[in-house]
């Protein structure tokens, strides 16, 4: 297996970085590098690309795809994130995108698609319940049929970014009398706007409120708004949750925020010289640059061999890793900001660089990445079972 790239794909590489960083305003990856990217970030940004067809590559080309090998979608992604852009509304082109393409009706892809892509319609994810996280089968939500509605009652939590949610995706339960947990679940789409939905912010532990809880009380959904078959959910939700996972190592985030602290390194005053000459510290950059050498490689083996049809377990170990990486780097970078690096609510800003003042918030926040998209607990029983077979 070759692990380098062609001619033919650096000159597609090259070809993105030149778009990223001449048409995606430098304002804009500058708050992305420091995790303060906005709503209107987000929507310009992903405007920008659909206007030269990068936002939704992987979609079928009637909708907006561009029809590129594995190997050219794994170095948009990784030029995305090298470049600091916001990358494309996960809950848009990654998620219910692909779902409506696949499944869904052609009035659906019709109404839903191009906006969509476009982020006319900010969609939230409907999954997680309080009792319902990794083993979102057990969910409790219901969706009962009365004629040409159906009855929504439940409650959905850490649904990100959901305070800008225009519409949602829903599982819900519509058989509970189902033989398995995992039947008698069926995709919804949901109008934000409808009568009944209470949406509730929650604040985490960096101060943000990115995570939200939703509540259902009788909420009538158009049945018209059923993705692909009644209690068929569990199906649809797996193909989504595929797609979910192989983004959250973000291997090419890791690469710039270890280039950008090896370079800040080297201008940070410590007792003996500077913060890159501390032994301690070089050891532990050094660890950071052979994990992400490693994550490289392993993203590239599992790109080849999607190249082949062939879904690999291997995404379970990048998504494991890739994800403690990151939360090691945030870490690292916490430590070279100091004292300026400590989160205090003041009347006036402390002076410092901007950087080293949301380190700590950053740091915090990527204990989440742990969890997200399956926990990491979960990831190491698939790989037993599946790479090493016991």
């Amino acid at each position: 297996m070759d692990l380098e790239l062609s001619e033919a794909d650096r000159e597609f590489r090259d070809g993105l970085r030149e778009v990223f960083l001449r048409e995606i305003p430098e304002d804009i990856r500058r708050r992305s590098a420091l995790n303060r990217t906005t709503r209107e970030d987000i929507v310009t940004s992903q405007r920008i690309l659909n206007s030269h067809g990068l936002a939704v590559p992987h979609w079928p080309s009637e909708w907006g795809g561009r029809d590129w090998t594995p190997t050219q979608s794994h170095i948009y992604v990784s030029e995305l994130q090298r470049a600091g852009v916001p990358q494309p509304l996960a809950f848009n082109v990654s998620m219910v995108g692909p779902i409506i393409a696949e499944f869904g009706s052609e009035e659906q892809k019709r109404t839903f698609l191009p906006a969509t892509a476009n982020l006319d319609i900010w969609w939230s994810q409907g999954f997680s319940e309080p009792e319902a996280g990794s083993d979102l089968a057990s969910l409790r939500t219901t969706a009962r049929r009365e004629g040409d509605v159906y009855v929504l009652n439940g409650q959905k939590t850490w649904t990100t970014l959901g305070q800008y949610g225009d519409w949602m995706f829903v599982l819900a339960r519509t058989d509970p009398d189902a033989p398995r947990k995992q039947q008698g679940l069926s995709f919804l789409l949901l109008d934000l706007t409808t009568p009944g939905i209470e949406r509730r912010p929650i604040k985490l532990v960096d101060g943000s409120v990115e995570v939200n809880e939703f509540f259902f009380d009788n909420v009538r959904v158009p049945a018209e708004n059923l993705v692909g078959e009644e209690n068929k959910g569990w199906s649809y939700a797996k193909f989504l949750l595929g797609n979910e996972r192989n983004g959250i190592a973000q291997v090419g985030t890791g690469q710039r925020i270890f280039a950008d602290l090896a370079a800040a390194s080297t201008s940070i005053p410590t007792e003996t010289g500077s913060l890159a000459d501390d032994p301690q510290f070089r050891t532990s950059m050094h660890g950071v640059k052979t994990a992400l050498l490693a994550l490289e490689a392993t993203q590239l083996r599992v790109t080849a061999a999607s190249e082949n049809g062939q879904a690999s377990p291997v995404s379970s170990l990048l998504k494991m890793e890739g994800t403690q990486v990151l939360q090691e780097l945030t870490k690292l970078r916490k430590q070279a900001a100091g004292h300026d690096g400590l989160l205090l609510e003041t009347e006036s800003a402390l002076e410092a660089d901007e950087a080293a003042t949301v380190a700590a918030a950053q740091y915090l926040n990527q204990r989440k990445l742990s969890i997200f998209g399956g926990s990491n607990e979960i990831q190491r029983g698939v790989i037993a079972k599946t790479i090493l077979g016991l």
